[in-house]
């Protein structure tokens, strides 16, 4: 999917690439595969993860050992390890134990409560990644990004601040279905009003940016496209099946919207055509 999305501005490169909802990080890394900027910088308003990249990138190995020592607990301990992790990471914060949450928990998607605590499952069918392989990765992500990636812990504006007119911002915020209410899947929202007074700023300060957010799941709409005064290009981008669906006997496509300020559209080429990636993933 990350190069999918990259391969929009294929051809460009900029001087700094800020992807401000870090995640997994999957654009960032993705681009310091084809050398898309000169540096970057992460921001993730969960400090435990953004503390947990910078360990990642300048202590892949220790970071990797501490990983083990965690997920090995679980082979002695069983079920109560996980529940055990995650009532201690609760309470100290402490990265590791975030990513072996993470790494084990439903579908590999975290839920928070209203006071901010991780309190999504364990998939009891899977231990989570294995630790040579997350040693593997580890390594390969610190030798792409050490030595010119900032990271910062923090608000997504603060964290995009200095952006300019020769960098890219690329920004996966919480979307609107699935931020709030029961099914809250980010330990922080984001309002839409807020999120489309920050696009204009960008577009006033001539700053080139792609925005993942809103789509359909099937017949489900998880928002309206953002205001045509923004003068950005959305394009379809095809997610492929949804596992929830194909686990119910249910074949049903997830299109996420895809946008390109005016700007960064034009220096690409593109212009508003919804089948340019509805295509089978």
């Amino acid at each position: 999917m990350a190069a999918r999305i990259l391969a929009t501005v294929d051809g460009t490169r900029f001087r700094r690439l800020y992807e401000p909802f870090a995640g997994s990080s999957a654009i960032t890394l993705a681009a310091g595969r084809c050398a898309l900027a000169e540096s970057y910088v992460l921001g993730d308003s969960l400090e435990p993860l953004a503390g947990l990249w910078r360990r990642i990138i300048d202590e892949p190995d220790a970071t990797a050992s501490a990983y083990e020592a965690v997920w090995r607990g679980q082979l002695d301990e069983g079920p109560e390890h996980f529940l055990r992790v995650r009532t201690e990471f609760n309470r100290d914060r402490d990265p590791v134990k975030l990513l072996y949450l993470l790494a084990r928990c439903v579908k590999n998607s975290p839920r928070f409560n209203r006071d901010g605590a991780f309190n999504q499952s364990a998939d009891h069918r899977r231990r989570g990644m294995n630790p040579a392989k997350m040693r593997r990765e580890m390594l390969g992500a610190s030798e792409l990004l050490r030595g010119h990636t900032m990271v910062l812990a923090g608000d997504f504006e603060a964290t995009v601040a200095a952006a300019g007119v020769d960098d890219l911002v690329y920004l996966d915020p919480p979307w609107e279905g699935t931020s709030a209410g029961v099914d809250k899947r980010y330990h922080e929202w984001l309002s839409r009003e807020r999120l489309i007074e920050f696009l204009a700023d960008l577009n006033d300060r001539d700053v080139p940016w792609i925005l993942s957010y809103d789509g359909r799941h099937g017949s489900k709409e998880y928002g309206p496209a953002l205001p045509g005064a923004l003068g950005a290009v959305r394009l379809g981008l095809n997610a492929g099946r949804s596992s929830q669906a194909t686990l119910s006997g249910r074949v049903v496509i997830t299109i996420e919207s895809l946008y390109l300020s005016s700007a960064l559209a034009a220096r690409a080429g593109l212009r508003e055509q919804a089948s340019l990636f509805e295509v089978a993933a």
